[in-house]
């Protein structure tokens, strides 16, 4: 028997051994040539790629007003947009949101989105084409002709047009919508009696990251975009220090820049292929920041024509305005602009709710309430688990700190007797924290909820507070405005205390101290922990996080506070069903001189 297992494993190693070579021969040899034949074929057309950007046009920076007025323009005018395409180059690249001001102030501009090369901070979006071996092909200083049309407006497009003396003609047809879409038709002619290779490019740029961007640790800022069937954010700061993406190639999407709000986005034909990816490339006086994609490659035989249709969102990051655009005009997950976060699952629901509140209410503060209380009332059962475990553990504290006391010197003994007490008085020590476990992916949901809202951005809510997108404006330091100094213009320390996005350290106001107060009540409701250490950390907590919340959107406050208020009221009801003395009635007998009922633990 063992002679035939060696032979029978002889003649296996040696079949295998003949398969193998011969797959070798006539399968992976011929697969691999054919590769190499594929990829020579194709090696002029691969060569036809975009081209870094160029460095910044004009030598110095100059003016906004100075850039727009130094070359031909065609006027943008919309509902939503305002501003101007520029001909030198066919540039997107002066364009203002209407609908949107930078501040409060009535008479402030408007929202800017994009701005001319040369001046700081430029961002624009452009398309084109590039070719191998063809001369005259148009680029950043191309001076196109204005051939139809005056203005850019809804149902009034412009069509542009270049001719570039080697038989080629570029036609370009722009036309805009109500919103933040416009769709872009290139045209290109050959009479140059040969055929020509060409290969379609977008690209959005932006030249230096300002200050202000970028420092959104909740919200993305950054690249974005759809390729090769995911999303691809690259935050600015990763951009700028690792470089270059890598290439995706993909089958429709799209790719741009955004920040909290806003987006500029080039969509190519969604049955098309492209290379899109996220460039760095490095500039004298900035980073450049370009957000591309290179389309196919294509042939265009004499005497024929190619159109490419190629679309630019710029505007503001309306989730129904996306969707529109999504269904619409079968746009792959444009809404993923939107950054949705890890809990997406539950942030676009709330999102969604949220939304309707508002509508239904007409008040971004009240619709904030409204969501509170829908959240409170799900998780109602749950949380009355919570907080009946925890004030039957708050109740039997003081048995358990003299059981502590007494074992102190038999942990094996205490452990026994502890054990013995809860099955006494029917308390699970850990009955309270499956509730917390299950609402912590609500709860960073709704964080991101409400710092992605853009309905919340300079909206008012009651009495002081005039923008729910912004930091409390009052602070303590001046009595909430009764005294009529700013503590931010202290010397040395004013900027601690100073008010900005975000304020300073020590700028508490009004709602950062009502969210300190009832977290601290939700806190002191609670079962102290056993070890001291930890008892002191926990009543430091809602100091820390009165000063860590001030720095945040009083958007947020007004949920977690309203929220907190919701929790005590809870707990109250419950602490006094079950006869726990809690801080709510010990405040009120300070003030009264009422004694401690009797039977209250």
């Amino acid at each position: 028997m063992r002679d035939d297992n060696t032979r029978n494993t002889i003649i296996f190693f040696v079949a295998a051994a003949l398969l193998l070579l011969v797959y070798q021969i006539f399968v992976i040899e011929p697969q691999t040539k054919r590769a190499m034949e594929e990829r020579a074929r194709q090696a002029p057309a691969a060569a036809v790629s975009t081209a870094a950007p160029n460095a910044p046009q004009m030598s110095q920076v100059v003016t906004r007003e100075a850039a727009v007025a130094a070359t031909a323009r065609v006027p943008i005018d919309t509902p939503a947009l305002k501003g101007s395409l520029s001909l030198r180059g066919a540039r997107l690249d002066d364009l203002y949101l209407v609908q949107y001001r930078q501040t409060l102030d009535k008479n402030s501009p408007p929202v800017e989105l994009l701005r001319p090369d040369g001046t700081q901070y430029a961002m624009f979006a452009e398309l084109g084409w590039v070719g191998a071996n063809v001369a005259g092909m148009p680029g950043p200083n191309t001076l196109w002709t204005l051939s139809s049309g005056s203005k850019l407006a809804p149902g009034r497009p412009v069509t542009l047009t270049y001719t570039n003396g080697q038989g080629l003609t570029f036609t370009r047809v722009i036309s805009v919508d109500d919103k933040y879409m416009f769709t872009v038709a290139d045209t290109v002619a050959n009479t140059s009696g040969m055929p020509v290779t060409l290969r379609p490019y977008g690209s959005v740029q932006r030249q230096g990251v300002p200050p202000s961007l970028g420092k959104n640790g909740v919200i993305h800022e950054g690249g974005a975009g759809w390729l090769e069937g995911k999303r691809r954010p690259l935050k600015y700061a990763k951009w700028q220090k690792d470089g270059s993406s890598p290439t995706y190639t993909s089958t429709g999407g799209w790719v741009g820049i955004t920040d909290h709000y806003w987006l500029t986005a080039l969509i190519p034909d969604q049955k098309s292929q492209i290379d899109g990816q996220f460039r760095l490339t490095k500039a004298p006086t900035a980073n450049i920041l370009d957000a591309k994609f290179d389309g196919q490659v294509r042939t265009i035989a004499a005497g024929r024509q190619i159109t490419e249709t190629t679309r630019i969102f710029a505007g503001a990051k309306q989730r129904p305005v996306l969707e529109a655009y999504q269904d619409n005009l079968s746009i792959a997950h444009l809404d993923e602009a939107l950054d949705w976060g890890m809990f997406w699952f539950l942030t676009r629901p709330i999102f969604g709710l949220l939304s309707w509140l508002y509508g239904y209410v007409g008040n971004f503060g009240l619709a904030i309430l409204a969501l509170t209380v829908i959240v409170r009332l799900v998780f109602f059962p749950l949380a009355n688990k919570q907080y009946e475990s925890m004030t039957k553990m708050k109740k039997v504290q003081p048995a358990m700190e003299e059981l502590r006391a007494k074992y102190k010197d038999d942990p094996q003994k205490q452990q026994q007797e502890l054990l013995a007490l809860y099955q006494r008085e029917k308390v699970n020590p850990l009955a309270g924290c499956l509730p917390i476990f299950l609402q912590i992916p609500v709860f960073f949901a709704l964080f991101k909820v409400l710092q992605l809202e853009i309905d919340m951005r300079h909206a008012p809510f009651v009495g002081y507070i005039k923008d729910l997108s912004a930091p409390d404006p009052t602070t303590v330091f001046n009595l909430f405005g009764l005294i009529p100094w700013d503590p931010g213009t202290l010397p040395l320390m004013g900027s601690l205390f100073a008010y900005g996005s975000p304020p300073g350290f020590l700028h508490i106001g009004v709602l950062p101290i009502l969210y300190g107060f009832t977290t601290w009540l939700t806190t002191s409701m609670s079962p102290p922990a056993p070890d001291p250490i930890q008892q002191r950390i926990f009543q430091l907590m809602p100091l820390l996080f009165t000063f860590i919340m001030a720095q945040f959107a009083i958007g947020l406050l007004v949920y977690y506070t309203w929220s907190n208020c919701l929790t005590v009221l809870q707990q109250y009801v419950i602490m006094r069903r079950f006869k726990v003395d809690n801080p709510i009635d010990q405040i009120i007998r300070k003030v009264t001189g009422k004694p401690k009922p009797e039977g209250v633990g």
